[in-house]
């Protein structure tokens, strides 16, 4: 589906613990998704390293599922679990496909649509009604009608009562690609993990050269480096060099060239310079290093030419 709206789609990242199972962009869209029967089974854990990778890595991050154990999800309804929106296949279709996105979105009391203060505003004023009369219509308080033109969102119900009153469309869609700092209502991106112990000679040497490193625990990589202004980004990998090790820097190089980041996978010993575009270093390489300019150059000597980030 993705590719058929023009997406550029990763390799499945087929390696337990997974936070997401796809990248994919479009243009200056990118999406982390992550794709379930049961939307129950995403926990908290995982919905904080989405919403993470998502922020350093300039992604939205989204769940694409079936049903909870109650129900199936609803089509054109935006749901959201631990801060990251959730789309039936469906919702998605419009969204990505149609380019139609979903109006309607599920929250604790039922589904809630985004009223468009400002044209909700100019109708009650064009048809010469108070907020009182406009209350009166409705069934509430004349405050709370001040507080749907403050912004204030309403149920589907009193939503789809306002457009009949008016006999014009009132909603806005439901703001599900505005990246992950964006979404549901602008929660904080949640505090890094911890550095994994036997990761931590490797984080002190991308520290020292000026990046920034931000540790994962449930991505197919160990840490996500990201210089000063944000120009240059990396993924890195860690470990013994073994067919796990392999599969891990292939789908780091598939995820990098959707995310338009370098990856690096360090290893005791290296036999053999890269895995289809992930350069393979050694530790005692790499903790030589003394400037980010040797890392780079390094990092693109081992790489696969085609393979390069452009």
């Amino acid at each position: 589906m993705l590719e058929d709206a023009g997406f550029v789609v990763s390799e499945r990242c087929a390696i337990r613990p997974k936070s997401f199972d796809v990248a994919a962009r479009r243009g200056e869209e990118v999406l982390l998704v992550k794709i379930l029967g049961n939307i129950d089974a995403f926990n908290g854990q995982t919905g904080a390293e989405m919403r993470r990778l998502g922020t350093y890595l300039g992604a939205t991050p989204m769940v694409i599922g079936l049903r909870t154990r109650d129900e199936e999800l609803k089509p054109g309804v935006t749901y959201f679990r631990h801060g990251v929106p959730v789309l039936s296949p469906d919702t998605a279709f419009d969204l990505f496909v149609e380019e139609v996105p979903p109006l309607i979105y599920a929250a604790p009391g039922g589904l809630y649509v985004n009223i468009d203060s400002e044209i909700l505003a100019d109708a009650r004023e064009d048809k010469d009604w108070s907020l009182g009369r406009l209350a009166n219509e409705l069934g509430v308080s004349r405050r709370t009608v001040s507080k749907y033109e403050d912004g204030m969102d309403a149920s589907v119900e009193v939503a789809a009562e306002l457009e009949d009153l008016f006999d014009a469309p009132l909603t806005a869609p439901v703001s599900v690609l505005d990246g992950a700092e964006e979404v549901h209502e602008g929660e904080p991106t949640p505090e890094d993990p911890d550095v994994d112990p036997e990761d931590e000679p490797i984080v002190a040497v991308l520290t020292r050269v000026g990046f920034d490193v931000h540790p994962t625990d449930r991505a197919p990589f160990k840490t996500v480096s990201e210089n000063e202004h944000r120009e240059e980004e990396m993924l890195t990998g860690h470990s013994e060099l073994t067919e796990t090790a392999e599969k891990r820097a292939r789908i780091m190089s598939s995820v990098g060239r959707v995310t338009r980041t370098r990856s690096v996978y360090v290893v005791d010993h290296a036999t053999r310079e890269s895995v289809e575009g992930t350069a393979i270093i050694e530790e005692s390489e790499i903790e030589r290093i003394s400037e980010a300019d040797e890392l780079r150059d390094l990092i693109m000597d081992r790489a696969d030419p085609e393979e390069e980030v452009a």
